[in-house]
Parts: C-alpha cells; structure tokens; sequence
C-alpha cells in the first residue's frame, strides 16, 4: 500500500513572536514524474513548492533531516524552463528597475554595474563585486576586493553576507553609485542581476536560484524541470521532466481576495471566512505580500492596518505593534488624517508596493491571512 509522509516545515518569525511567514512546506514522500507532482500538490494544497530566498532555502534544507530514506536524493520543486528569458535579481526581488547603458542585445546572462550603469557580461568573467549586508550598518552594502565569477560571487555573498545586491530603484542607484564613488572602486563590479528562462509553477516572480556548479547544464537535452539534491547541501540541478521523485508542494497563507470592499467589509469577510486582515512585521513579510498583492485588480489593497485618531497611533488588528514599516512617503504621519476621516492602511500593488493611508470607505481588493 502506498505510503505517503507529510514533514510540515514551518517558517520562523522575523519581527514579533506571533508572526508568521505566509507559505508551509510539505514533503511527500511519493514517486511522481513533474507534472504528476504538480497536479498533487494544486489538489491538495497551493501548488509545488517555490522558494523566494535563502531563509526558505534553510526551511527545505531541513528536508536531509526528515527524510529517512537514504535512498531520497532528488527532490521536485516548482521551477520549470520556459522559452522566455527575462533579467532577475539573485535576492528574489523583482526587477522593476533596470539602468541599463547599452541595451543587452547577445546572449550574455549576468549583470555588471559601470558608471552607475548596467551592462550584460558573460557570467564566466572574473570580477570584483558588492554583497548586501546587515554587518554594515550605514550603507548595507559590503565591496569585496576579490575577482570571481557570477556564480562564484553570488556564492560568496550568500555564505558570508545576504546575497549580491539588488538595485529596486533610482534612490538605491544613486547609493550604489555613492558607494561606490566612497569606496575608490574604479572597476566593472558584479550586481545581482541575472537573465534566464526558468519560471515558478505558482506563476511567482521569485527570482531566487540555487543552482549547484555548473547546473543548469541541459545535460540530458532535455532538462526542463528542477530538483533539489538532498546530498549536495541542497542544491539544484536540471533533470528532465519524466523522472519519477519525491516532491515538496507549499501552501499558501496569503489569500489575495479580488473583491472591492471598504476596510471594515474586508475584515469582516476574513475573519468570517479565514483568519483575519493581514499583518506585516517583516521585510521577509512584505517580500511576500508583494508577490501576492502584483495580481490585484485594484491599485491598492487593504491590509489589516488600522489608524487610531484618539491615539494617533496606528496598529495592526491583530493587535501587535507597528515594529516594521514600509510607508510610501507623506504616508502614515498622521499628518494626512486631520480630516477626522477614519483611515485604514493598504499597499501599493504596482510601482514601490508602500503603505498607503486611505479613508476605509474607499473599496480595494484584500489579502487575508489563514494563520491562527
């Protein structure tokens, strides 16, 4: 009889102890070809797993913990080949903001940064490059002197800082160029930016890759679905899509609701059919309220932000603190509540994606949460 083993790998909280990030992890411990493994997980759960960044990296590594079959060594995720190539940050983040010099116009796949411009270069180059990081608490950015490949880069990066850095805007450009300029860098350096065709199964713009060396290498002339290599520290490699492994589906905890109601309809509509408005106490929270909220069909969506005119403090109905905040600017002051207007809080779904402040009688889709 066919067994299956469900290990639920839970997320930890960045911000407050009640939070939560919105994904969980389940591994099943059947043998199913790609597409087989996908139809499994939309039925039961979200769809096959997706991994946005190094802290679900460390979640699924946790896999080679679980797993007591030696016998396991791939493992099927979410990311499948397209026929569309497109530029990427490694961090995860979307590119939005491209600065481009030159146009690409060949077939060079990694980003480089000249004079505050971007340019393509074959990944294979050596160069120096800049990491993001929390050791540097000015710029949080790190310049490492040291000329190494894309890959090899990115690598260094990840195991000793967060990853190569991103660049989301103009105000981040101008601080790279700054940085830069302080730093007497005279060189080409290596960005986070990179171009492939892979794509999520959840249709996520996670840009996030951990490929092993030398992977992808459409070793088999047909290698268009990814696995984890649970004896490689977890990394991935390319394998065609007809193999028949284990696979890690995810399901989801954010519930973008595509209905136009005022705040208080909102509430009531996720508290009677979920858990409640969501909640945002981390980076890592707003990275994936983002994701979710790119699908609305309005240009804000509300979130469980509230704003109290008696206190004039805001707080979240979950009743936590406002620790981490992402306002878009002249937002969230209380400078924009002199009207006596009730006002509620929601986020961009296009452009930065920053908190807003809106009166809670304007309609806008939602997002709910389902954690307890």
């Amino acid at each position: 009889m066919e067994q299956t083993l469900y290990f639920v790998l839970l997320l930890i909280a960045l911000c407050s102890v009640s939070e939560c990030v919105q994904r969980q992890y389940h591994f099943i411990n059947v043998l199913k070809n790609w597409t087989e493994a996908q139809r499994y997980c939309r039925e039961n759960y979200t769809d096959l797993a997706t991994v946005d960044n190094m802290n679900d990296m460390n979640e699924l590594n946790e896999l080679k913990k679980s797993v007591n079959d030696g016998d396991v060594v791939y493992v099927w995720i979410g990311l499948q080949k397209t026929s569309v190539d497109k530029w990427q940050w490694s961090s995860g983040d979307p590119a939005l903001y491209l600065n481009w010099g030159p146009k690409p116009e060949g077939e060079d796949e990694c980003g480089k940064m000249k004079n505050g411009k971007y340019h393509d270069e074959k990944c294979s180059k050596s160069l120096t490059f800049i990491c993001s990081s929390s050791n540097n608490m000015s710029t949080g950015l790190v310049f490492v002197k040291q000329e190494k490949n894309w890959r090899d880069a990115q690598s260094y990066c990840r195991q000793n800082h967060i990853d190569l850095v991103s660049v989301r805007n103009q105000n981040e450009n101008q601080q790279i160029q700054k940085f830069i300029s302080d730093s007497l860098i005279s060189d080409d350096v290596w960005i986070g930016l990179f171009r492939d065709s892979w794509q999520w199964s959840d249709q996520r713009n996670s840009s996030f890759r951990n490929w092993r060396s030398g992977e992808p290498n459409n070793g088999g002339g047909n290698d268009n679905c990814t696995v984890i290599e649970t004896k490689a520290e977890g990394q991935w490699n390319d394998f065609p899509c007809s193999e028949h492994f284990p696979f890690v589906c995810h399901e989801d905890k954010l519930i973008l609701v595509k209905e136009n109601r005022t705040w208080s309809e909102a509430l009531r509509y996720c508290r009677q059919n979920h858990v409640d408005l969501v909640s945002v106490h981390s980076v890592e929270m707003q990275r994936r309220v983002m994701n979710v909220v790119k699908g609305a069909s309005t240009e804000e969506v509300w979130l469980g932000l509230r704003h109290s005119h008696i206190l004039g403090i805001w707080y979240w109905v979950s009743g936590d603190t406002v620790c981490y905040q992402s306002w878009a600017p002249g937002n969230g002051t209380g400078d924009e509540d002199c009207e006596n207007t009730v006002r509620s809080g929601a986020v961009q779904s296009g452009g930065d994606q920053r908190w807003i402040s809106r009166p809670e009688n304007n309609t806008l889709n939602f997002l709910c949460t389902n954690y307890e």
